[in-house]
């Protein structure tokens, strides 16, 4: 992506973590997003879901692979994030309304809104220069 992340992660500053994985999600796996219009906070709250493009709920999956970033966070005193915009976990500017067709609204994936509650800062690809003044 950037020299700096490549020059951060020789430097030991880089945890790579997909929180989707970590859950036990497969690699290639379904698409899937924050149902009705809602955000990651609401997955968060009890009052959103994520689900596959077949219907099938996949919130728990999400929500663990939330809580295991942030765990894993913490062990390091990590208080920087990059994360993946539009994904139903890192999205952290915008996400896809939950329709299934491209449509995006501004929002954040569970991992960013699990993340950002706990004082971490999160950034997207968009925003590496201003995390590159952050980290140095």
């Amino acid at each position: 992506m950037h020299d700096s992340l490549a020059r951060w992660r020789t430097e030991g500053r880089v945890i790579a973590f997909c929180p989707e994985t970590a859950a036990g999600l497969p690699t290639p796996r379904p698409p899937a997003e924050i149902t009705h219009g809602r955000d990651g906070a609401a997955v968060l709250d009890g009052s959103g879901r994520v689900c596959e493009v077949s219907g099938h709920d996949v919130s728990a999956p999400f929500l663990t692979g939330a809580y295991l970033m942030l765990d894993l966070a913490r062990r390091h005193n990590s208080r920087l994030a990059l994360l993946m915009d539009g994904s139903p976990s890192c999205g952290s500017s915008f996400i896809y309304d939950g329709r299934f067709t491209g449509s995006r609204h501004i929002g954040q994936g569970v991992t960013a809104a699990l993340l950002r509650r706990n004082g971490i800062t999160v950034y997207s690809p968009a925003q590496f220069s201003s995390l590159e003044a952050v980290m140095g």
